[in-house]
Formats: structure tokens, C-alpha cells, sequence
């Protein structure tokens, strides 16, 4: 028996033992895993607890309470007439081998919750750990296999850069889950391609905040300014783009740039992120843009320079009087960078956020929640906030997914568990395929045809109505001899 099968194999409810038993040990070694992160990445403890291990224990707890019910075998409804007594069944089956390509920025969070979830549903996983985030993910992963895992249900490998593609290149997976940046994930689709292999890329998004008419300027404010320091604004769905209304443009930028005047300091991953930052900051400053620190430090007059990064150490940076079209406000960059933007329409924002091709989350500030409602619809963007950003979807029966340049398919929730699985559908029946073979006379098949007509809403009436406004349309028979091809003339077709 193979390893795979040997873990899919097993009884759900001993797997949901397993994730408890991993959930226990992951609560037990938050000290550690904390001061990892913090060591390897620089987050605080606060931030570890709250946007990595809070999320991966809630996680835990989602599949135990949900896995049975999602994955339980179910009938379907009754077969259509024509197809006779049968009974279907569906059943969700494990994916098969799976390979993780993980993430630095959540090292717990995120990998700790696609591990959870690709487990339960009975997968063998073979991980590559961030390379810069080696001894917390170790830590991770060799909890979850102390935990009680079997040999073989999961593997990892080196943590280096070139061991992603050496994995992909010597095994073939039945599917590949990749969080980061776009470039990458679209060179893992490209090599999974020749294959067929399935994959779930969770990428970046570039994403905007709609600072409505009649939003609270001081609540909309302070909720954009925590995005943007949370984990040094190293988070897909951080904010790149702020569109704010003429009517409040004033009175926000007052609120933003008293929480700017104080930043210190965020470590980043690296200088070179932290560069992206600072140059694209400094062009936007150059073109007419302000810094919101250096203006309020100065006066109305003043724009001292953007100090530049050290060790990839920078403060996090709010522009104002942005336009709509420069380079800082399409939002290709990773980093505590802001641009706001004075709109007077909420058709004019639209056509800012349309300008960018990432959309991974939005978010709404307004009084009118009903026409917040209405306007998420039009964001093309998989998780719409509110009068909030970024923490209401940790919600461990919310999904993450993008779309377009921002990722394929799901993670996390409900929908996340279930794409670790593939539907089997399993149908008893009575040899309807012989029974399907056997040519009828003509006037059974006339019987049948007229049965499916009426069952389904046609009819006569409806066919000459849309057979004058099909473009090109030829009938096929004359309104006049209404019949099954082939028979005679005199055997009319009516509803």
C-alpha cells in the first residue's frame, strides 16, 4: 500500500484527531514559534500571536467542527424521467500528493493553515520552506509531524531558493499550492502546464480603499493606517491606494497625517524591498505628490527629503495629491508605501481601481452600508471590507482567493477545505446504457420528443418567435411540417 493511500485511508475521524493533536502543540509552542518570527522576519509578538498563530489554531478548530460535514457522502436529487430509477451519490476524495511552496511574510499563518487543511483531507504533503523564514517553518512542520502523522504523509525539503523548482522538476504532484509574488507564481504555472498539474496560486494583491462622501475621515483614516504598518505593510492585502472623496479629502488627510507625523521605523524583509519603497516615494514627491510627515513636520511650504532606508529599515510613508496615473498609485511594490488620491465622482475612482490589474481585497468606508453592499460587486476583488481592512478576513470560515494576476483558486474556510478534495460521483442503475442503445420506432421517439418539449418549456409558439430574430438563423423544417427528421410528413409535433 503507498504511502498516500495508507493516510487517505484512514478514517476521517482519526485525521481530525491528528489536526487536534496539532492544534494542541501549536498553542503549546507559540513562545517559540513567536520569537522566531520575530528573529527571522521581525514581527512583534503581538502581531505573530494575532495574524499567525491565532489564525492557524482557529483554522484547527474550523476543520474539526466542519470536515465531517463537507466531506460526508450525499445523494443527489432524483434523475430526470428520461433517465429512468437511478441513484447518485457524491463522495470527496483526497487531491493525492500535494507539494506547498510556502511563504515568508505569515510563516505560520499561512502555511500552517494550507498544511491543516490539505491533511485532513487525507493528501500526503511534501512542503518547501520560505528560505527566509527556515527555523520557524521547521518548528512548524516538525509539529505537525510529532503530532502523530504516519511516515510519509509529509515531507519538506531544504529551504533554499533553487529547491521550489528542483521540486517541481523531479516529481509530478497532483496539485501545487504557491503563495507570493506574481512573476513567481506564473513560473510555477508555466512548468506545471505540460502536465496538466492542477495548482492553487495565492498571490499579491494591489488593492484600494474607497474613502466614500460620508465616511467618518478620523475612523477611515486610523483603519488605513494600521493596514499599512501591519507586518511593515508586507501583507497581500495591505493597502496600496486610498480614494478619497473631495468632500472629506481635507479632513482625512488632517486625521492621516497626524499618525504619520509619529511612524518610526519598520523593519522590512530586505533593503531591496525597502528600496522599491523609497524610489517610488521619491518620484511621486518630485512630480508634485507630499509627504504627509515632512509636510506636517514643516509647514504648508516644506518637503524635506524622504529619509532613505538603512538595513532595509524604513518608516512607513503616506502621499498626498497623488494623481490618479502615477506610478506609486498602481501599487507594484510591497512595502508600508500609501498614495492618496482626491477623487470628486466614485466613477472617477472606479476607473483608477479598474487601472490596476491586481485585486485581491478591497475595502469601503461609508455610512451607507446597503450601497456598500451594492458598489463590492463592482471591485472584481474576492474579500470586500466595510468600514475595516484586512483583519475581518482572518475569520476562519472566510476564503482567500484572487483572480487574474492575483492568483488562482481558494484558501482557507470551507471552499479552501474542499479543494483539497475532488468530487466522486457514484450512480446505481439498470443498464440505462443498453437501454440507450435500443433504436426506437417513430412513434415512441415522437412520444419522448413531445414529453421533453412540454417538461421543459418549449414550444411552437416560442420556435417561430425566435426563428425570426436568430441572426442567420435557417429553420431546420418549415413552420408548416412540424416532424422528427427522417419521418413522415403527416406526423405533426405539438406541445
Amino acid at each position: 500500500m503507498s504511502e498516500h493511500h495508507a493516510w487517505s485511508m484512514k478514517p476521517l475521524a482519526e485525521r481530525l484527531e491528528w489536526v487536534a493533536a496539532f492544534r494542541r502543540a501549536v498553542a503549546s509552542y507559540e513562545r517559540d514559534l513567536c520569537a522566531l518570527m520575530e528573529q527571522e522576519v521581525g514581527k512583534s509578538r503581538l502581531e505573530a500571536l494575532t495574524s499567525d498563530i491565532a489564525p492557524v489554531l482557529a483554522a484547527c478548530k474550523h476543520v474539526e467542527k466542519n470536515a465531517k460535514r463537507l466531506f460526508r457522502p450525499r445523494a443527489l436529487g432524483r434523475a430526470p424521467f428520461w433517465l429512468g430509477k437511478m441513484r447518485v451519490r457524491v463522495h470527496r476524495e483526497p487531491l493525492g500528493d500535494i507539494a506547498i511552496i510556502a511563504t515568508w511574510n505569515y510563516p505560520v499563518g499561512l502555511l500552517g493553515v494550507q498544511l491543516v487543511q490539505a491533511l485532513a483531507a487525507g493528501n500526503c504533503v511534501t512542503v518547501k520552506p520560505s528560505e527566509r523564514a527556515p527555523r520557524t517553518q521547521a518548528l512548524l512542520l516538525g509539529l505537525a509531524q510529532a503530532s502523530g502523522l504516519p511516515a510519509g504523509a509529509l515531507r519538506w525539503t531544504h529551504p533554499n531558493r533553487e529547491a521550489g523548482e528542483q521540486l517541481l522538476f523531479s516529481r509530478r504532484f497532483d496539485h501545487v499550492v504557491f503563495t507570493g509574488s506574481t512573476v513567481i507564481g506564473r513560473d510555477i504555472a508555466s512548468i506545471l502546464a505540460p502536465n496538466m498539474t492542477g495548482l492553487t496560486l495565492e498571490l499579491s494583491g494591489r488593492d484600494s480603499a474607497f474613502v466614500l462622501g460620508d465616511a467618518d475621515p478620523k475612523h477611515a483614516a486610523a483603519c488605513l493606517w494600521a493596514g499599512l504598518c501591519l507586518n511593515a505593510g508586507q501583507t497581500c492585502m495591505g493597502p496600496r491606494r486610498a480614494l478619497v472623496h473631495r468632500s472629506v479629502y481635507q479632513a482625512f488627510c488632517a486625521e492621516i497625517t497626524a499618525l504619520a507625523t509619529n511612524a518610526s521605523t519598520r523593519r522590512m524583509i530586505d533593503q531591496n524591498a525597502a528600496m522599491r519603497c523609497y524610489t517610488l516615494a521619491t518620484q511621486a514627491v518630485a512630480q508634485g505628490a507630499r509627504d504627509a510627515a515632512s509636510h506636517a513636520r514643516g509647514g504648508p511650504s516644506a518637503q524635506t527629503p524622504i529619509p532613505a532606508p538603512v538595513d532595509g529599515f524604513w518608516r512607513p510613508t503616506v502621499l498626498l495629491d497623488c494623481p490618479g496615473d502615477h506610478d506609486v498609485v498602481k501599487g507594484d511594490h510591497f512595502g508600508p508605501l500609501l498614495a492618496v488620491v482626491p477623487v470628486d465622482t466614485l466613477d472617477q475612482a472606479l476607473l483608477i481601481h479598474d487601472a490596476c490589474d491586481q485585486h485581491l481585497t478591497a475595502s469601503i468606508f461609508t455610512q451607507d452600508i446597503q450601497g456598500a453592499k451594492l458598489l463590492a460587486h463592482s471591485l472584481h476583488a474576492t474579500n470586500i471590507t466595510i468600514n475595516d481592512l484586512i483583519v475581518p478576513t482572518a475569520h476562519p470560515d472566510v476564503s482567500i482567493g484572487g483572480r487574474g494576476e492575483s492568483g488562482i483558486g481558494v484558501t482557507r474556510g470551507d471552499e479552501g477545505l474542499l479543494a483539497m478534495t475532488r468530487p466522486v460521483y457514484v450512480s446505481v442503475s439498470k443498464g440505462l446504457i443498453r437501454r440507450a442503445a435500443m433504436k426506437p420506432g417513430r412513434m415512441v421517439l415522437g412520444t419522448l420528443a413531445r414529453l421533453i418539449r412540454w417538461r421543459y418549456g418549449g414550444s411552437d409558439g416560442l420556435r417561430d418567435a425566435l426563428s425570426g430574430v436568430l441572426p442567420g438563423a435557417q429553420p431546420l423544417i418549415g413552420a408548416d411540417e412540424r416532424r422528427i427528421p427522417g419521418g413522415p410528413a403527416s406526423e405533426k409535433m405539438t406541445a
